[in-house]
């Protein structure tokens, strides 16, 4: 039934209902109209709005369902689809809802897919051109510094010495960027190793007191997976020391019989109302490519959590 019919279907219902009830009932109308006969008149004006309201919604009751659900929904949270019952337009609308949300999501993770990929691309370009090309430069400097202040006389040797010495942190800090855009350890020593080092290295530079934990005998992931899962510790590292004014970090990495579950959690300020940047985005869509689901919330006590649920493969399960 359309919609057209459905509306009037529910007020031919009530207009029938009051028709009959004046035929058949012992009611007259008076010229001019008594107060007794008036009051009966109002009433059933009433009953009648409030039984037609109540159809009416019951009958607009989808409409308002899928206005909710079209306010709410989220690409990045996929699954959010409305039942749909029966058959006619109100059903045919649900359902073409539905579909368009599925070739929304479809769309979404092909065209986030290609985005990160081009991402990871140039994050490796790029940081392969900081190795070889800003590195070995900033090395022949320091090399060029330290055979000068070796051949300088006194009076210039502490100045060239402090130069050396600025140059050689300078050349700390491009290899240390090289390695958060590309992980080489990544592709070399595996999982483990690359959350080894990152976390080391932001317990170095940023003074916060970095806990892991790592299960043994972790199943291996693919490759795309365990990117994944270095990205997201990662940001999660990031967002604890820039926005939370966390002192501790705890980062676990355990595995159940079906899946990784990735864990960090921190004693900072938490999120509290703040909306979600694009970081967090970020994760979410880097989540989605490989099917895994990600949990934003507060920590045991206090601070936030972020937990990654990666699947393991049929085989490996």
């Amino acid at each position: 039934m359309s919609l057209f019919w459905r509306i009037f279907g529910l007020n031919a219902v009530v207009f029938g209902a009051a028709t009959a009830l004046l035929l058949w009932a012992p009611i007259t109308v008076s010229v001019p109209v008594v107060l007794t006969e008036a009051v009966v008149l109002v009433g059933g004006l009433v009953i009648m709005l409030v039984a037609n309201a109540a159809l009416l919604r019951i009958g607009l009751a989808p409409l308002d369902r899928l206005t909710q659900r079209m306010t709410t929904v989220d690409l990045l949270r996929p699954g959010q689809r409305l039942p749909v019952d029966g058959h006619g337009g109100v059903a045919e609308l649900l359902r073409t809802f539905n579909e368009m949300l599925d070739r929304l999501e479809a769309e979404r993770a092909t065209s986030s897919a290609r985005a990160l990929s081009a991402q990871e691309a140039e994050r490796r370009r790029i940081a392969q051109e900081l190795h070889d090309e800003v590195g070995q430069s900033m090395t022949a400097v320091l090399l060029e510094l330290k055979r000068a202040a070796d051949r300088a006389p006194e009076a210039l040797r502490t100045d060239l010495q402090h130069a050396q010495e600025t140059t050689r942190e300078s050349l700390d800090e491009v290899r240390r960027i090289a390695r958060r855009l590309r992980p080489g350890v990544l592709d070399d020593l595996g999982l483990v190793s690359a959350l080894t080092a990152l976390t080391t290295d932001y317990g170095t530079h940023t003074g916060l007191s970095v806990y892991r934990r790592f299960d043994p005998d972790l199943p291996p992931l693919e490759p795309a997976a365990e990117l994944v899962l270095y990205r997201v510790a990662q940001e999660s590292l990031t967002n604890a020391a820039r926005h939370a004014d966390a002192r501790r970090i705890d980062l676990t990495l355990r595995h159940t019989a079906a899946a990784v579950v990735l864990d960090v959690t921190d004693d900072g300020s938490g999120m509290g109302r703040a909306s979600e940047g694009a970081g967090i985005r970020g994760m979410r869509e880097r989540a989605l490519l490989i099917d895994a689901d990600l949990d934003i919330g507060p920590g045991p006590a206090g601070g936030a959590r972020v937990r990654l649920t990666v699947p393991l493969p049929r085989d490996a399960a």
